[in-house]
């Protein structure tokens, strides 16, 4: 199987094609991920077909689970296509979603994620404690979390359980941010199925959002993680999201 490891700010994903690797399984996307067994990644995006500029992807979690969207991987699919295709503009089809993209030179991409729902704060107990969370639909669940600057003992305390509530059947990503400015927050990200990651897109987009709608920030909100930064761009319940995409290298693996 022959793949391409890409990083969105360390958020790291594999590219393979369907046509060269053979339709993937939960098993092979885990083996693949497992840096011990495998190639070691945050993710894997399974390219099904390419019709020109545009492209079908399937986005596997390290766990073996299929993620309904992600900002980072659609946006590595999105720059690997626009190279393929010898196209500046390009669309990618994640789940229920056609995401419009565009490559702005330097590794920068731009992707239109589409529909942003924020909804009413609710309040969560988590071994015995009380939080206040906003659950955010960016064609993925996010459960965000304002409040103090965000540590990581926090967050590898608190993901793995709000990931699992039985507030969230189907689990959730889960956010610590803190609003630092009228245009910035920082955050750190649990993602299910994967657990801590450096970055992530989807992610960037809810915190902002929750921002933006609490009156905390203005539109765009740049999103300090530890990977680096991502812009948001919020208008009318639609997000755009800007940040880099950057190939580390191709091989070849056996299964």
């Amino acid at each position: 199987m022959r793949f391409s490891k890409w990083h969105a700010l360390g958020n790291s994903y594999l590219l393979v094609e369907r046509a060269d690797a053979g339709e993937l399984t939960g098993d092979i996307a885990r083996r693949l991920c497992d840096v011990s067994v495998g190639i070691g990644s945050d993710g894997v995006l399974e390219v099904l077909d390419v019709d020109g500029a545009r492209a079908d992807v399937r986005i596997w979690n390290p766990d073996g689970s299929v993620a309904e969207m992600s900002g980072n991987g659609t946006r590595i699919a999105a720059a690997w296509l626009a190279r393929q295709a010898g196209a500046v503009d390009v669309v990618v089809s994640v789940g229920q979603r056609d995401v419009q993209a565009r490559a702005l030179g330097a590794d920068l991409v731009e992707t239109d994620v589409g529909r942003v729902e924020v909804g009413p704060a609710e309040t969560l107990i988590v071994d015995g404690d009380s939080l206040a969370l906003t659950p955010v639909d960016v064609g993925n669940q996010h459960a965000v979390i304002f409040g103090d600057t965000p540590t990581r003992a926090a967050l590898l305390r608190l993901g793995p359980v709000i990931e699992h509530h039985p507030r969230f059947p189907a689990r959730t990503n889960v956010q610590l941010a803190q609003a630092e400015s009228a245009n910035a927050v920082r955050a750190l990200v649990w993602e299910r199925g994967a657990g801590e990651t450096s970055a992530s897109g989807s992610s960037a987009v809810a915190v902002a959002a929750v921002a933006v709608a609490r009156g905390w920030c203005e539109s765009p909100v740049s999103v300090h993680m530890p990977g680096g930064e991502l812009v948001v761009e919020l208008e009318a319940g639609e997000a755009t999201l800007i940040g880099p995409a950057v190939e580390i290298c191709r091989g070849e693996i056996g299964l």
